[in-house]
């Protein structure tokens, strides 16, 4: 086809090829997977084929921006910035990875770039550098333990609670907000978000522990009241 670049062909080729064979067999753009929609609009320029990336992944990039900037307008912002980068962008994409870890990446490095470049969110946050999970003796610290087991859930799940848990998650840094939002929202693996963050799977686990035990910690004494009234 016209307009096709030789060196994107060669590495779409053999998807771009299913992709063509099963549209022309009837299946809907719906039907495809991220790559072969990816290879249709790198190879074709098929607009259909980019607004079902748009139409999949819209929402979990809407989420991830607007967990870290906690503004429904400025994760507009971002989102709009993120297909921006895909529309001229998605011709890097390699197929040796998923789609969905490639797509993190772009919209965690828009959402961090907009963070920098808005004042209303410098030094807005503290450090959990120094938030050691244990102690020498190999015993977590820093952490209320409490009995939550008999807590119901209308009052885990209602407003009041729902308030509280986002504005503690709101209080986590943005590198640990987000290891948090992948893995305990979007249910991704660590090695999924060590792909989309460039962190090693370790540093993720990490991440993801302390922000776990702090916002035990944020929230244990909310739940203790409750349980002694």
């Amino acid at each position: 086809m016209k307009g096709r670049n030789v060196n994107t062909e060669v590495r779409h080729g053999g998807v771009i090829m299913n992709a063509e064979y099963l549209l022309s067999e009837g299946h809907d753009i719906e039907d495809l997977r991220d790559e072969e929609l990816v290879a249709l609009f790198v190879e074709d320029r098929n607009e259909d084929a980019f607004n079902e990336l748009i139409n999949r992944y819209s929402d979990k990039v809407y989420r991830l921006a607007y967990r870290l900037t906690s503004d429904p307008k400025d994760a507009e912002e971002v989102l709009q910035e993120v297909f921006i980068i895909l529309a001229e962008k998605l011709s890097s994409f390699r197929s040796e990875a998923k789609f969905s870890t490639w797509l993190y990446r772009v919209a965690s490095n828009a959402a961090y770039m907009f963070l920098r470049n808005s004042s209303r969110y410098r030094d807005r946050n503290i450090s959990l550098e120094d938030y050691k999970p244990y102690n020498d003796y190999g015993m977590i610290e820093g952490v209320k333990e409490k009995d939550f087991s008999d807590a119901p859930d209308s009052k885990l799940l209602g407003r009041e609670g729902a308030e509280l848990i986002d504005k503690a998650i709101q209080e986590l840094p943005p590198d640990y907000r987000i290891v948090f939002h992948m893995k305990d929202v979007e249910g991704m693996t660590s090695k999924e978000i060590a792909e989309a963050l460039g962190l090693t799977v370790p540093a993720v686990k990490s991440r993801a522990l302390r922000a776990r035990l702090f916002l035990r910690d944020k929230l244990s004494d909310y739940f203790y009241e409750w349980r002694n009234k």
